[in-house]
């Protein structure tokens, strides 16, 4: 009689004996499946921890620090603890009192040089004039032993009597702020911590968004209308000249990006090739020479050569899958080729235009190198701010918040994307 096993209750039974079935070791068959299938996501987890530390390390961990940077306003706290606590219970009528002015005179003269020299940089953003402010009154506050302290501070420095020195401090009283973030849509706190726009000769990252978001638009235009065709090129000539049309796509990759750039730049400066050639052509006359250098013109004929290989790339990858016989077929019944391209071939190649465009919008929008080199004044985006501020200013705290608004306005961008077209329809081949 043939034994058939049945599962009773949570165990594996014998139909004959009522026994759980045993493995060649004794085992319950059931415990040693669940062994080995704990064995088996022991053994995936460790295969994917590496990418997944390296994921948390390299970018997981870099966003959140620029999060946190972009409204963090504490270090001003540590520094002059005590001056804020007598801070918040002035009530801004009139001068602050003698024992507010005690407190910041200690504060300033027994406190280290590198901690204060750090947080008027910060008292700079508020109000200009804190840091030279600061460096001269710890010089002299060394010469007073006693007070009374509010008088003599003025004496050294009439800023010490303006108003305006100390109700900037009120903006810097909490430990989080949002103002980098008003900074960087050209709005500020007031002494009165009222949102007001910036100076008109301040108001620059408005039109800067404007600019970069235009930009890259263009960019991503004129990298699809030249990368179309040369990638139905490559998806439909004989497999040796697509390899070498292959090559000459591929060629920009084998080149540093600085010395592309510095071409380009010797290209189209006034007494470069280009104008030269028109020159030389009578197109026009030498008077007339074309500013192409140094302006948002340079900009975008320089990414958009920069960045045409990563249009061209998923569009032939998806190209390469459609089937020719797709056009011959509408041909046949009667299309004419236009027609045909419209209806049968271009909808086929959807999923390499989407793939290409979001590719090539989510490089231009964050650029900053190409920009900085050839775009001048008029050329710079986003990017050149965020570089500006981490390196010449150090307002990492501004250069934290343009950077998470960029972020923020991808990652609509992407959700509206997802909505509308459906992320599932991007591939690349």
């Amino acid at each position: 009689m043939q034994i058939s096993p049945f599962l009773f209750g949570d165990k594996i039974m014998n139909e004959r004996t009522a026994d759980p079935i045993l493995t060649t070791e004794g085992i319950p068959l059931k415990v040693s499946l669940q062994k080995a299938e704990r064995r088996n996501k022991i053994r995936a987890t460790l295969l994917v921890a590496p990418l997944l530390f390296f994921i948390l390390i390299t970018f997981l961990i870099p966003i959140g620090d620029m999060l946190l940077r972009s409204v963090d306003d504490s270090y001003i706290n540590t520094v002059f603890p005590k001056t804020f606590e007598k801070y918040k219970k002035w009530d801004r009528q009139g001068l602050p009192s003698e024992e507010l002015y005690k407190t910041m005179f200690f504060e300033v003269k027994e406190g280290s040089g590198y901690s204060i020299g750090k947080a008027t940089t910060r008292m700079n953003y508020a109000k200009s004039g804190w840091k030279s402010l600061l460096k001269k009154s710890k010089r002299k506050f060394k010469k007073i032993e006693e007070g009374p302290y509010k008088e003599q501070m003025i004496a050294i420095d009439k800023r010490w009597g303006d108003m305006e020195y100390w109700k900037a401090l009120g903006v810097m009283v909490d430990p989080t702020t949002a103002g980098y973030y008003l900074n960087a849509v050209d709005l500020k706190y007031n002494v009165d911590k009222e949102i007001v726009q910036q100076k008109e000769n301040r108001r620059i990252y408005n039109h800067t968004w404007v600019k970069t978001f235009k930009v890259s638009l263009l960019v991503m235009f004129f990298c699809l209308i030249l990368g179309y065709p040369i990638s139905y090129l490559l998806s439909t000539l004989p497999l040796k000249y697509s390899n070498l049309l292959m090559i000459c796509v591929l060629l920009p990759f084998w080149t540093s990006l600085l010395v592309r750039t510095v071409a380009w730049m010797v290209m189209l400066q006034q007494k470069g090739v280009f104008n030269n050639l028109l020159v030389m052509a009578n197109v026009i006359a030498d008077e007339n020479r074309f500013k192409l250098m140094y302006n948002e013109t340079a900009t975008i004929i320089v990414m958009t050569q920069i960045l045409l290989p990563f249009m061209v790339l998923p569009l032939y990858s998806v190209m390469r899958t459609i089937s020719p016989n797709y056009m011959r077929a509408a041909l046949n019944l009667g299309a004419s080729p236009l027609h045909a391209f419209w209806k049968i071939y271009m909808p086929n190649s959807v999923p390499g235009i989407s793939a290409g465009c979001m590719l090539v919008f989510i490089l231009a929008i964050g650029y900053y190198i190409t920009p900085e080199l050839v775009g001048g004044k008029d050329g710079q985006m986003i990017g050149n701010w965020i570089a500006y501020h981490l390196k010449t200013t150090l307002n990492w705290g501004l250069s934290a918040a343009l950077g998470a608004i960029l972020l923020g306005v991808l990652t609509v961008l992407y959700w509206v994307y997802n909505k509308l077209v459906g992320i599932e329809n991007i591939k690349l081949g």
